[in-house]
């Protein structure tokens, strides 16, 4: 598949996607730290448990880097208990305070004023930061246009046909940042929008029927019932 054709099919993805579930507002979230704090939570985490856990920092005034370089690190493990891995998740949380501490004076403005790759990397060197939390941050607290790349993605993808040969992060990456338009919304949006899919009807054993991309799936295309779409 060239390229512009490649760009198209996914735009179509994108345009069914906005038609089914409509614009998803992401990140939930009531200012940039929190979403950096609720990124380095939901790894490995349903979000309803992030939000719990999240909840609790509020109460105890814990959402700020000054307050999570002060509490105890058993207490702040108690805190984010509800989202699973509390005791590593408390480590990374403080781990990220210090470093945007010293590097930066707890000045989010400052470290978002860096272009992407470098604020990439700058993140990446943080303990408990990989990737997809890494590029999460990027795009929804920076308001940087990265593709984030997570499981549902890479499942669904795969499913519709469009894999790229090599089974890397930074392949499936460039699908969508190659073959779109760099744009913060779309690729917030985009982002969103598939995760909706594979939590509604794209799951472990999906739901192809009542699926809006059933049409221009190979997976769906290659079952008995396929003439049902």
């Amino acid at each position: 598949m060239g390229d512009q054709t490649l760009g198209q099919a996914l735009l179509r993805i994108y345009d069914k996607l906005m038609a089914r579930y409509g614009p998803q507002h992401w990140w939930p979230a009531q200012e940039p730290f929190e979403v950096i704090v609720g990124a380095i939570l939901t790894q490995s985490a349903a979000w309803n448990n992030v939000e719990k856990a999240i909840a609790n920092l509020k109460a105890a005034g814990a959402l700020s880097p000054l307050a999570l370089r002060q509490l105890p690190l058993p207490e702040l493990a108690r805190l984010v208990y509800p989202c699973g891995y509390y005791n590593a998740k408390a480590l990374k949380l403080k781990s990220f305070a210090h470093w945007l501490g010293e590097g930066y004076d707890d000045n989010l403005d400052k470290l978002f004023a860096h272009k992407v790759e470098h604020l990439r990397q700058q993140l990446l060197s943080v303990h408990g930061i990989g990737q997809e939390t890494a590029d999460s941050i990027i795009l929804y607290a920076a308001n940087k246009p990265i593709f984030v790349i997570d499981a549902y993605t890479r499942r669904i993808i795969n499913r519709i046909g469009l894999a790229p040969a090599a089974n890397s992060y930074a392949a499936y990456q460039a699908l969508f940042v190659e073959h779109l338009p760099s744009d913060v919304r779309l690729f917030n949006e985009y982002h969103a929008l598939l995760v909706c899919l594979a939590k509604d009807v794209c799951r472990r054993r999906p739901a192809c029927q009542e699926c809006c991309l059933n049409g221009l799936c190979q997976f769906c295309a290659r079952l008995p019932t396929a003439s049902a779409r």
